[in-house]
């Protein structure tokens, strides 16, 4: 069903935010949009919604399947600003955002759906889930000028790291349970990166409450809900696998000519499997075997 606006699809389709999980995803241009939306109602999603410019084309068996707002190409802002209304009109569901070419992967995803990793989630008594959000590029950019592939996606194997997240309100000293994470192109390429933008975390996937509200550095306004683990043991974690950061250096005037190959030595085929994202320590199963 397609909606004019957000402000109508949220006074119209009261059944669509009566129960989650729901996925929002934002059309910035129209690369592998109707991949992105295939994986994700794959994945098990009760609900999916496309923010998209009207030019966007998706195909007619998708458009069947989802609900789709007339929206202009995202920014950080705006994208905070859609996610911020759609937690006030749906209070305790589960939601989710992402980009278009943005892939979510969760711990055996090939034998077992959102909703089973959901369940389990909230039986730990956790209402948030921290993602990584994995690089992903083509391994050969004279083929593939835009830096996406889906058949040659490569991903760095090694080079992350993270650092402490200084609390403001509290001398700097660090959060508890929270870190600011790095890697992938936005460590190698970082010249070209705003600091800001060059955390590789972001908290995805949460239960939605009255006062909860997204930031525009993809944390919550709940700061336990930007742990990365309860206090007692490890919980589970997911991975977004993403050709954004490599399309925007791809087309940003300022780094495409200084830029002619993503690939390193630590560079390695993606498999599109979640146990190579496991085995690289970039997502974790927790107490889910």
């Amino acid at each position: 069903m397609k909606y004019a606006s957000l402000d109508q699809f949220l006074s119209e389709a009261k059944t669509v935010l009566a129960k989650g999980p729901l996925a929002l995803v934002f059309a910035e241009d129209a690369v592998e949009v109707d991949t992105t939306i295939r994986h994700h109602l794959e994945a098990g999603f009760v609900q999916l919604v496309l923010f998209a410019p009207d030019e966007i084309p998706v195909t007619a068996e998708l458009e069947a399947k989802i609900h789709r707002i007339r929206y202009d190409v995202p920014t950080v802002e705006t994208l905070v600003e859609a996610v911020n209304k759609v937690i006030a009109a749906a209070p305790g569901i589960w939601l989710y955002y992402c980009y278009n070419a943005e892939f979510l992967f969760h711990p055996f995803c090939e034998t077992r759906n959102i909703r089973e990793m959901l369940a389990f989630h909230s039986e730990e008594r956790r209402d948030a889930m921290l993602s990584y959000v994995v690089d992903l590029y083509a391994d050969d950019l004279n083929t593939f000028p835009n830096a996406v592939s889906l058949d040659h996606a490569h991903l760095d194997k090694s080079g992350y790291y993270a650092l402490g997240r200084p609390d403001v309100a509290n001398h700097n000293y660090p959060k508890e349970r929270q870190l600011d994470f790095f890697g992938g192109l936005r460590w190698r390429f970082e010249e070209h990166i705003p600091v800001p933008r060059r955390k590789i975390d972001r908290i995805a996937l949460f239960r939605t409450k009255p006062g909860l509200t997204l930031r525009p550095d993809f944390t919550l306004s709940d700061e336990e809900y930007n742990t990365y683990a309860c206090p007692w043991h490890h919980n589970i974690t997911t991975a977004i696998v993403s050709f954004r950061t490599a399309k925007a250096l791809r087309s940003n005037a300022g780094s495409r000519f200084d830029i002619h190959d993503f690939k390193w030595h630590n560079s390695t085929p993606f498999d599109w499997h979640s146990q190579q994202l496991m085995d690289l320590g970039l997502m974790e199963p927790g107490q889910w075997f």
